[in-house]
Parts: structure tokens; C-alpha cells; sequence
């Protein structure tokens, strides 16, 4: 009879604490257009670029905090389009759709909605925007917000949020 996994653990075993996700990575087509993007329009700082391999990494807020790294897969007919989110403050977050506009990058809500601020989830409740990258991944910006949570709510604009007081 096969044993499950719980049933292998000693009772006595604790389970590390997970504080994050320290890297990620994405598949791109091309490098020459990625690099620029995560560099210059979303700000990471490049790590490293490895040619031969076809690999670059980035570090999101610096080196010990996360890092981002893109694979070129070249123009494959089977391409996957994936979604990664960025914690950021709640200040940044509320500038974040008009600087992304200004560099020509079309900004939405969760259902694809054009958007001028960020919207709120209720249920968790965190400020939260989505544009995509030159390879059509799902890039979001998140910030958690310190206010009750919401689930009625919905996903709405903030400034419905912060009216519903």
C-alpha cells in the first residue's frame, strides 16, 4: 500500500516559513526587445545577460529581494503567455498608471477595462493595475492595501473605494 505524504512526515516536523518569491522567470522571443523594456520602461535593474545561453536577469529591488529572468525562446508557433505581479507602495502604485501611459503602455483593470487609476480587490484588498510586456505576458502591479476586506466589493476604480466610507 502506497503512503501519502503527510503520513511520511515525523509528527515533530515544522515546515519553513516562506517569505516570498525570490525569482521568476518568463520566456520571450527576443531579448533585444525585453531587456529595454524591463530596463527602461519598468526600471529593473539588469543583473546579467548571458549571449551564448540566450538569458537575462534582473534584480527587483536589488539582489536580495528578487530577481526576474528572461529566456529567449525565438518566434515559435507554441508561445505561453504567463503573469507575474509586482509588489509595489501605495504611493508608487498610485502614479504608476500615468507614468506607464506616458512610456506608450496601455493600462487596464482585471477585466481589461482601460483604466486612469489603479482599482481595489475587496476581497484581499489591494490596489492593482495590468498592462503586458512586448510578448503579451500579464504584468500586474499590486499593492496591499491595510483596510478591512471587502468581498462585496467586487473589483472597482479606488476612488470607489475610498467613497463607500
Amino acid at each position: 500500500m502506497k503512503q501519502t505524504f503527510e503520513e511520511n512526515m515525523p509528527a515533530s516536523t515544522t515546515t519553513p516559513q516562506i517569505q516570498g518569491i525570490y525569482e521568476t522567470h518568463l520566456t520571450v522571443a527576443s531579448l533585444k526587445t525585453s531587456i529595454p523594456f524591463y530596463r527602461d520602461v519598468l526600471g529593473l535593474e539588469l543583473a546579467a545577460e548571458f549571449i551564448e545561453r540566450r538569458i537575462a536577469f534582473f534584480w527587483v529591488d536589488g539582489k536580495k529581494n528578487g530577481m526576474l529572468g528572461l529566456w529567449e525562446t525565438g518566434t515559435g508557433p507554441l508561445r505561453m503567455r504567463l503573469h507575474l505581479a509586482f509588489r509595489l507602495a501605495r504611493d508608487e502604485m498610485m502614479q504608476a498608471p500615468s507614468l506607464l501611459q506616458a512610456k506608450g503602455i496601455e493600462v487596464h483593470g482585471f477585466h481589461g477595462e482601460p483604466i486612469t487609476e489603479p482599482i481595489v480587490i475587496g476581497w484581499m484588498p489591494a490596489l492593482s493595475l495590468y498592462f503586458h510586456d512586448p510578448d503579451g505576458h500579464s504584468i500586474e502591479f499590486i499593492s496591499v492595501l491595510n483596510d478591512e476586506p471587502d468581498a462585496d466589493f467586487g473589483m472597482r476604480p479606488y476612488a470607489e473605494w475610498t467613497a463607500r466610507r
